[in-house]
C-alpha cells in the first residue's frame, strides 16, 4: 500500500539530514519520495555504478559492502530503519563507493537526484540547511580516520 504524504513526512522529519527543515519544506520534499521494496540479498546500490539518489530504510536491514582492489569484500556499515544511504548522490553524479545489500526484506523511501535538485532550486534556504548537515556528517567521517 502506498504511503500518504503525511506518513512520508512523519518519517523523513526524523532523518538527521532533514531535521533543520520547516514543516512546509518537509511537506514539499515528502511529495518527491517514492517507495521501493527489496528482497533478501538484493542490491540497493552497487559499488562503481552511478547513483540515482537517496534511500531511507523504512523497514529491514542492509549492509554496505566495499570490494577492495584485490577482490576482498569488507562490510563497512550496517543499516536499519531510519538510516539513510546516498546523501552524496543527491549532490553529484559520481559512482557509488560501496554496494548496499539487504540482509532481510527491506522497504525504502527513495528521493531521485533530479527531483531533489529541482526542489532545492525552488528553495535556497532548504539547500543551505541540507548542505550544512552533509558537511557536518563529512567532518564526523573524516575525524574517525
Amino acid at each position: 500500500m502506498a504511503k500518504s504524504v503525511e506518513e512520508v513526512l512523519s518519517f523523513i522529519q526524523k532523518v538527521p539530514l532533514f531535521q533543520g527543515l520547516n514543516h512546509r519544506q518537509l511537506e514539499h520534499l515528502a511529495k518527491r519520495f517514492i517507495e521501493r521494496k527489496y528482497g533478501v540479498g538484493e542490491a540497493i546500490t552497487t559499488q562503481g555504478k552511478g547513483g540515482e539518489g537517496f534511500f531511507i530504510l523504512v523497514s529491514g536491514k542492509a549492509e554496505a559492502v566495499r570490494q577492495k582492489a584485490d577482490g576482498a569484500k569488507l562490510v563497512v556499515n550496517t543499516f536499519g530503519p531510519g538510516d539513510f544511504i546516498g546523501e552524496i548522490a543527491l549532490l553529484d553524479d559520481g559512482l557509488r563507493t560501496a554496494s548496499v545489500i539487504t540482509t532481510e526484506p527491506t522497504e525504502c523511501l527513495v528521493l531521485i537526484r533530479w527531483d531533489f535538485l529541482s526542489t532545492i532550486k525552488e528553495d535556497a534556504d532548504m539547500a543551505v540547511v541540507i548542505l550544512q548537515e552533509v558537511a557536518r556528517r563529512l567532518r564526523i567521517v573524516l575525524d574517525t580516520m
